[in-house]
């Protein structure tokens, strides 16, 4: 079978982990890079073996690839998704989908138009840990859902912004880049989010946008949330560190950061450690809890995304992550945004 053709757009630092996960993946191979045409971009691409592109127009003009994953900044993912759309070339795009729920619309707008697919980078999605989190609360192991706690608390280095300086100003900050993907895993947990509460600092960084966040959401099912988010907090306690799913990032196995609550028992995460009441004892704070450890099978989810990206190119799936699922998500971190601006209760 002929391997499928990707491009990458943005040899970043999202990009060149796909552009690994493509080189040793048997079903694709990496057929060209675009990217502003810096020096850098261009030792990139020679070190690759592979044709550098200073846009997608450019590109389309030569080539006709089977994929295009997107990884370039936040403010150019909606036109370079609509370039590809309008080719009907299947595409990925990096979360968000947008900088903007306004300006993602029109993503939305031109799929209805053309024969295209398009799938959001929400690699989380894939990953076994959220799904058997799904299972506990589905066979009611505990019970109603009643809280869910959370943090993404990491220091990010000095080099990370210099890299990116647009991390620093509007369209970058961590609610854009890393809670987003909180926001899937909690609708993916909880149900859709009915209101959410921020307060936000830029006290140490000191850049446009925020450093750390305190949050609350209420739930439709009835359930409430709390997080807590900062890129310059000296702490293991987030998703990355905790998982073990990225080896980019040092791992702590015997750490959580998220723990789910129920009317008879918790879920600890990603350790999924669940704590429940055994079925002929009544819920008290006085009764013991029954422990045990679900035990995981780790995978890397960017790689079980790729492999999903490939069967949609393929036209044997369907985006698991549709273009909806990620403007929604977009939508409440908007909420969040204005929230924390107008230091109000904003019902998304």
């Amino acid at each position: 079978m002929k391997k499928k053709e990707l491009v990458i757009v943005g040899p970043g630092l999202i990009g060149s982990k796909h552009i690994e996960l493509i080189k040793s993946n048997k079903r694709c191979v990496l057929s060209a890079i675009v990217a502003p045409n810096h020096e850098h971009d261009k030792k990139i691409a020679q070190q690759l073996g592979v044709p550098l592109y200073f846009n997608l127009d450019k590109l389309f003009n030569a080539a006709s690839p089977d994929g295009v994953i997107i990884c370039s900044p936040n403010k150019f993912h909606v036109k370079q998704s609509i370039l590809c759309i309008k080719k009907s070339i299947p595409v990925l795009v990096e979360k968000p989908i947008s900088h903007s729920y306004k300006s993602g619309l029109k993503i939305i707008q031109e799929l209805e138009k053309n024969n295209a697919k398009l799938l959001v980078g929400h690699h989380r999605t894939y990953s076994p840990i959220i799904a058997e989190a799904k299972k506990v609360i589905k066979d009611n192991k505990i019970g109603q859902v009643v809280t869910l706690m959370g943090s993404a608390l990491f220091y990010k280095p000095s080099k990370y912004f210099t890299d990116g300086p647009w991390r620093k100003k509007i369209g970058g900050g961590p609610i854009l880049i890393n809670l987003i993907h909180e926001i899937g895993n909690f609708r993916a947990l909880c149900g859709e989010i009915e209101s959410v509460s921020a307060v936000t600092s830029k006290k140490i960084r000191k850049f446009e946008v925020e450093d750390t966040v305190a949050l609350i959401f209420s739930f439709k099912n009835g359930s409430l949330g709390t997080f807590l988010l900062s890129d310059t907090a000296a702490s293991p306690k987030s998703w990355e560190q905790t998982s073990g799913e990225n080896p980019a990032f040092s791992h702590y196995p015997d750490e959580d950061c998220y723990v789910l609550s129920g009317t008879r028992g918790s879920l600890s995460m990603p350790s999924m450690k669940l704590r429940t009441y055994p079925k002929n004892v009544t819920p008290s704070w006085s009764s013991n809890f029954k422990t045990e450890l679900i035990k995981i099978k780790k995978i890397n989810p960017l790689e079980s995304q790729l492999n999903h990206f490939l069967d949609v190119i393929d036209g044997t799936s369907e985006p698991k992550v549709s273009a909806y699922d990620g403007l929604e998500n977009l939508r409440i971190l908007e909420a969040i945004l204005k929230s924390a601006r107008f230091e109000k209760l904003v019902h998304v």
